[in-house]
């Protein structure tokens, strides 16, 4: 047999083995961005970041965690990280994400909440400035006290609230701009209070107002239903209205108009990325979001939570997302607060 020559280079034989080899390892050392194996059949995304702009524990937090966890049990994404960047009712995510620009991997979890914030907090960055990815769902707020609180009813409550504002001071999970902050003022106008003598303490997200509410800190808290789910049914806190239209199942409370205050308010959640990503990034983030929107996880999701399926992607959702910052900015005026 012909022996291999024994040089400095290998043979051609040789040569052609190692660049399989190297072929190989470049696909077991560096994992594709996209693979196979998705339930309908598609690809699985790797590496996503998802930006939560408030604190552990807020309705943009939930919302994230639970798309990434339905994403993930679902195999359309792999290797998912959610992480919290609080802050001036999320315009300091809002600014972390506008400065990403051109990242295809990064979306962040936002809401009515941050329209409204960009313009309490004079904000630099503005949602428009962003790439629309979708909206995915809408929530009533909810009227809550902690179980030993005196109000037993709206009717009662408002009595308070009319005797003596500046006493019945209201906690939110928005800063002042948000749906936390804008419901009870809207709730104020239609008893006759004017805005301005409503004792609102703002905190960065449902969570860090739950223990206001449950030690009796605040008169009353205004969040998101979804946010509550488990205190509501352990007895916790007691639900004394909903925003909505209609009786939320599973709340044992009326709505604002069958108490006899004429408001309807719901709040929304979705999903944006930043601006200047490739026309690629954006389509593939765009599919990402409506495949989630077909799984069972997602739906048993929004059944859990209270939440309504509201989902509107891409180029609609930026549509709506302009007339959401004309809207917010008309409210917030007629309210004296902008």
């Amino acid at each position: 047999m012909p022996s291999e020559r024994l040089s400095g280079r290998p043979s051609g034989r040789w040569r052609g083995w190692l660049a399989v080899a190297a072929a190989l390892a470049v696909v077991v050392l560096v994992p594709p961005l996209l693979t196979s194996g998705a339930e309908g059949g598609g690809t699985t995304l790797r590496g996503l970041r998802v930006l939560v702009p408030n604190s552990p524990g807020g309705g943009y937090d939930v919302t994230a965690r639970t798309a990434a966890k339905a994403m993930e049990d679902a195999e359309l994404i792999r290797n998912a990280e959610v992480f919290n960047l609080p802050g001036a009712g999320g315009t300091v995510g809002l600014g972390r994400t506008v400065n990403e620009r051109g990242n295809g991997k990064l979306v962040m979890s936002m809401g009515l909440g941050v329209v409204g914030s960009v313009y309490t907090n004079k904000s630099p960055s503005s949602l428009l400035d962003t790439t629309p990815i979708a909206k995915l769902i809408e929530e009533p707020d909810i009227v809550v006290v902690g179980k030993d609180s005196p109000y037993r009813t709206l009717d009662e409550l408002v009595a308070a609230w009319k005797a003596d504002p500046g006493a019945v001071q209201v906690g939110g999970g928005s800063s002042p701009g948000g749906p936390d902050h804008l419901a009870p003022m809207l709730i104020a106008k239609a008893v006759g209070l004017a805005p301005k003598q409503v004792n609102y303490i703002p905190f960065d997200g449902g969570g860090e107002l739950l223990a206001s509410v449950l030690g009796g800190k605040v008169a009353f808290g205004v969040s998101g239903v979804g946010e509550y789910r488990d205190q509501i049914e352990a007895g916790q806190i007691r639900v004394l209205a909903v925003t909505s239209g209609q009786r939320v199942p599973g709340v044992d409370a009326p709505t604002l108009r069958e108490a006899g205050v004429d408001v309807e308010f719901t709040n929304w959640r979705g999903v944006v990325a930043p601006p200047g990503v490739s026309d690629a990034d954006r389509a593939r983030l765009v599919e990402l979001f409506t495949d989630l929107h077909g799984t069972p996880q997602w739906r048993e999701a929004l059944a859990r939570n209270g939440w309504t399926d509201a989902f509107t992607p891409g180029a609609e959702f930026g549509a709506f997302l302009r007339e959401e910052n004309e809207r917010v900015a008309t409210v917030l005026k007629d309210l004296g607060l902008a």
